[in-house]
């Protein structure tokens, strides 16, 4: 049985000018005409669309209609695109490679969210915690790009206010009406010390033992730094000298070689537990850790499995070696 196609040909004599569409193309109409092309036949273009034959003739005769263009002849029982049909077809395949790229998109951020998770955090919780979280990340998204960087608290404030981050992890506080920011974990500063130093025999320190000592600490206008001396000042102790320094790992690089007593929080003290002596100080110097998101834009599905490992991570912290005073 021959199967028979309107194929919509101008009329001998017909006014050149092009006339309009009666009624736009549908989707449907256009998916038909492009698996003919591609298959060369309504047959296989149904099989390719699941649907009939007699359906992808009805969307061809539909679309000729519309476009009152020849798309294809018949010979010898076959289909012959025109060349307006491969004009269109050219089209076509453009409009579809777009809808491929959007699906190829859709794939790898129903996979991994946006594909890179732009991290920010302060140097000490980049060296203690951050590691150890971002490696049980990378073995649930091998295929999402990091990007980590240790800066101060004041910078990541600015930089997740102007989008340069997704996440930010500082133990100092956040206050920002625009960053939705949260306390995940609550600690205490601690006392690290060569394991051979006098003190170290003890099982906490009070801060009256400090008397006299060398003490390592942060600058003066880091909050650890404030409330421990504000506790000195309290119970008039006074140091034999102190060695202040920016980061709290150097704090315990120098209280490794023998220097003195450092003033760490408990993250960065962790790290060191083989080498050094960590014990509880009293009266306690809270530490709080706070994670924060961009208040403007919603996070990403890596962004907030993130935030669950780090969530995770500090619930497990109780493991540490040195526990709080009391």
């Amino acid at each position: 049985m021959h199967k028979r196609y309107t194929l919509g040909a101008p009329a001998r004599g017909a006014a050149t000018e092009i006339p309009r569409m009666s009624r736009p193309l549908n989707f449907r109409q256009i998916e038909a005409f492009r698996a003919v092309m591609q298959t060369g036949t309504t047959t296989a273009a149904a099989a390719m669309l699941h649907t009939t034959q007699p359906s992808i003739s009805r969307l061809l005769a539909q679309i000729q209609s519309a476009t009152q263009l020849k798309l294809f002849d018949i010979q010898k029982g076959r289909l012959r695109p025109t060349q307006e049909a491969r004009q269109l077809f050219e089209t076509v395949q453009r409009h579809f490679l777009g809808l491929d790229r959007i699906e190829q998109s859709v794939a790898v951020m129903r996979k991994s969210g946006t594909g890179s998770l732009r991290l920010g955090c302060t140097p000490a919780l980049g060296l203690s915690v951050m590691p150890q979280v971002v490696q049980a990340f990378s073995r649930l998204y091998p295929d999402v790009h990091v990007n980590l960087q240790t800066i101060g608290a004041h910078a990541l404030r600015e930089g997740l206010l102007h989008g340069l981050y997704d996440l930010v992890l500082t133990t100092t506080p956040i206050r920002d009406p625009q960053l939705n920011a949260a306390i995940l974990h609550r600690g205490n500063a601690v006392c690290v010390m060569h394991p051979k130093h006098a003190l170290a025999h003890k099982s906490s320190l009070h801060v009256r033992d400090l008397q006299d000592q060398v003490l390592l600490t942060l600058n003066a206008d880091d909050e650890i730094f404030l409330q421990f001396q504000h506790t000195m000042q309290q119970h008039g102790i006074e140091a034999a000298a102190t060695v202040e320094t920016s980061y709290s790992v150097t704090i315990c690089m120098m209280a490794m070689q023998g220097t003195g007593i450092g003033i760490v929080n408990p993250y960065v003290a962790s790290v060191f537990e083989r080498d050094l002596q960590i014990l509880p100080l009293s009266p306690r110097c809270p530490v709080e850790v706070s994670m924060a998101f961009s208040g403007q834009t919603a996070p990403s599905v890596i962004a907030e499995q993130f935030a669950t490992l780090l969530k995770n991570h500090f619930r497990d912290f109780g493991r540490q070696k040195a526990k709080p005073a009391h």
